[in-house]
């Protein structure tokens, strides 16, 4: 028996294959489980995907999420490209520096980022006071407890997430193609619009998809910023969970992400490897 599993399974499969085993006793079952609660909870059938349909405020929580999803992704990726292009064109030693200070923002707790927002956006903070101060605005602008609020601190979050995807893209890229447009004469503008934006578009896909995947289930960002006033998925699963104890409700909202999740992860993987998002080979 040992010499049959020698034969057709490798030696290395064999020695990671009681990790495997835990992985997916701790990951997939507890999946499994939630899946099965959104068909049984309370009573076995469909009718807790029916409130996709029938209930006007999950529908609603729905649209606010994926819409802040949408422009938390857009001003994501459009910041995140400039700061990747700005990365690749610079000299070595300035890339280290600011490869350092994105390294460094994934360090800090997204708690603490939120709650710095809070201090800087409040009422009575330091942007209010400035503006003030400088005689742009007589009243203190409403910052926070809306949507403004949840989407500056969410962009400010997922910006180094969109550097990452685009500037492994741009790190690929064969400068040569560039100054061969330059060479033939085209202008700078022409060669930018024409064959390095072209040329990075995985990039910004797989930058766009990574950012709205991980925006479906932030929960620390709206609940600070947004003070119980922008309702998004993830908050409302933990108000099923906790508040009104309707697990049926709360199995089905997050089935429904994790569907949405994989579908966003097939669409990534048609653009380009998913490894190359973290920086794996592009090979």
């Amino acid at each position: 028996m040992t010499n049959v599993l020698r034969k057709y399974v490798s030696p290395g499969w064999l020695l990671v294959a009681p990790f495997l085993a835990l992985v997916v006793l701790l990951y997939l079952g507890p999946i499994l489980n939630i899946l099965w609660l959104s068909v049984t909870e309370p009573q076995p059938g469909l009718q807790n995907f029916e409130k996709l349909v029938t209930s006007d405020t999950i529908a609603r929580i729905i649209w606010t999420t994926v819409r802040i999803c949408v422009v938390t992704t857009a001003f994501s990726v459009m910041l995140g490209y400039c700061i990747a292009y700005a990365m690749v064109h610079a000299h070595q030693k300035q890339q280290h520096l600011m490869l350092t200070l994105l390294l460094v923002s994934f360090w800090i707790s997204i708690l603490v980022r939120t709650f710095s927002w809070l201090m800087l956006l409040g009422r009575n903070g330091l942007v209010n006071n400035g503006l003030e101060a400088i005689g742009v605005i007589a009243e203190p602008i409403a910052f926070m407890r809306n949507e403004l609020g949840v989407l500056i601190g969410m962009v400010h979050y997922m910006v180094p997430y969109a550097v990452l995807p685009m500037l492994v893209n741009m790190q690929t890229l064969d400068t040569r193609v560039m100054s061969a447009s330059r060479n033939l004469g085209a202008s700078g503008q022409q060669t930018f619009f024409r064959i390095y934006l072209p040329m990075t578009k995985p990039g910004v896909v797989a930058a766009a998809l990574l950012v709205f995947i991980l925006s479906l289930g932030f929960y620390v960002t709206p609940a600070v910023l947004g003070g119980g006033k922008v309702l998004m998925v993830a908050e409302y699963i933990s108000v099923q969970l906790l508040v009104t104890l309707k697990w049926g409700t709360a199995a089905m909202l997050a089935s429904l992400m994790l569907f949405g999740v994989l579908a966003m992860l097939y669409l990534m993987s048609k653009f380009m490897k998913l490894s190359t998002v973290f920086g794996g080979s592009t090979s």
